[in-house]
């Protein structure tokens, strides 16, 4: 059966306008794939509105999972079911041989065609390398987790933390719990907080020593600091152990200025480790979590929708009444 040439995609133009609209189904080129999307989960970074604005109009969507349709690609066949990564480094730049893909020109400008939340997607030569195929029983849910999965395995890289250290995490969204149940596999203590006291009730049923804000924390060997503000900042370093570490994980606001004491830093020799995405070393590491079942779409209470509840998707994720919202493809799971 011939198929239509025409799909369905969630379009942003701000982030109270997103829209369902109809476009072309992309056509490949040399060298490419064409994938039908079956999940894609939608990012909390993309309800951060000056960072998103500057994008829009966009088709949202960066952690897709899907069944490759067609093939020009001598590594990909129609039938295979695979996770797709948005951004795809050259390896053979000086940032790549350093193992800083983010910072490699070809993964800055490489990108899926046109995003996640479509009903197909073109993927460029460049993003097939970070493509990986998927298990085959593999919930493509469970697939759809690999690259916001893949921020963290680079996040708990970055701060050094081993086995039998202390974790502590400031925000147990989505991404906090990632980290908790990543950094227990790991076999290290994970307490965390929340302003939101359900956040912080399921944090708990999953291992999470959770933590009233009220009361603070001190003494972690590795302190996450998720949400992109200047108290949850400071509340980090509060938190940090001498001798331990500050990832920061979400940026701030570019209007907003952040101000410390380096002294204490210094005298404590506390460490501040930014991290900002993932590249194809994490993307593996998060697959091979995924698969043994460590993290999954069902441990972390993802909420599935159609791709018509996206917008519905996306406004209740912005009032954190959801964790982790999964837009799906695979009508099975509504019924």
């Amino acid at each position: 059966m011939k198929r239509s040439q025409k799909m369905r995609a969630a379009v942003l133009y701000d982030v109270d306008d997103i829209r369902i609209e109809t476009r072309d189904v992309p056509k490949i080129g040399e060298g490419e794939v064409l994938v039908q999307t079956r999940a894609a989960g939608i990012c909390t970074g993309d309800i951060m509105g000056w960072y998103i604005r500057r994008k829009a109009p966009l088709v949202l969507g960066h952690e897709p999972a899907g069944v490759v349709v067609e093939s020009q690609s001598e590594e990909f066949a129609p039938g295979d079911p695979v996770f797709v990564h948005h951004h795809a480094p050259c390896f053979e730049c000086r940032a790549c041989e350093r193992g800083d893909y983010v910072q490699c020109a070809t993964w800055r400008s490489s990108s899926i065609d046109p995003g996640g939340l479509a009903e197909f997607f073109r993927v460029p030569r460049e993003n097939l390398r970070d493509t990986l195929k998927l298990p085959p029983n593999m919930p493509f849910a469970d697939g759809s987790l690999v690259e916001p999965l893949a921020c963290v395995m680079k996040s708990l890289r970055r701060s050094g933390v081993r086995e039998g250290d202390t974790l502590y995490i400031i925000g147990l969204g989505v991404m906090g719990l990632m980290h908790a149940l990543a950094a227990q596999s790991q076999g290290m203590h994970v307490a965390g907080t929340d302003f939101i006291e359900a956040r912080r009730t399921f944090a708990a049923s999953l291992g999470v020593q959770a933590i009233d804000p009220d009361k603070g924390y001190t003494g972690a060997d590795v302190v996450i600091c998720g949400p992109g503000s200047p108290e949850a900042l400071r509340n980090a370093f509060a938190a940090a152990a001498p001798g331990g570490t500050v990832v920061m994980f979400t940026p701030l606001e570019p209007s907003i200025q952040f101000t410390f004491d380096p002294n204490d830093l210094y005298f404590r020799d506390v460490r501040f480790a930014p991290s900002y995405s993932c590249g194809p070393p994490d993307t593996r590491a998060a697959l091979e979590l995924i698969e043994r079942g460590v993290v999954t779409a069902q441990r972390l209470g993802a909420t599935y929708y159609p791709l018509e509840e996206a917008p519905a998707a996306y406004a209740a994720l912005r009032r954190a009444e959801i964790l982790k919202p999964i837009v799906t493809f695979e009508p099975s799971l509504f019924s």
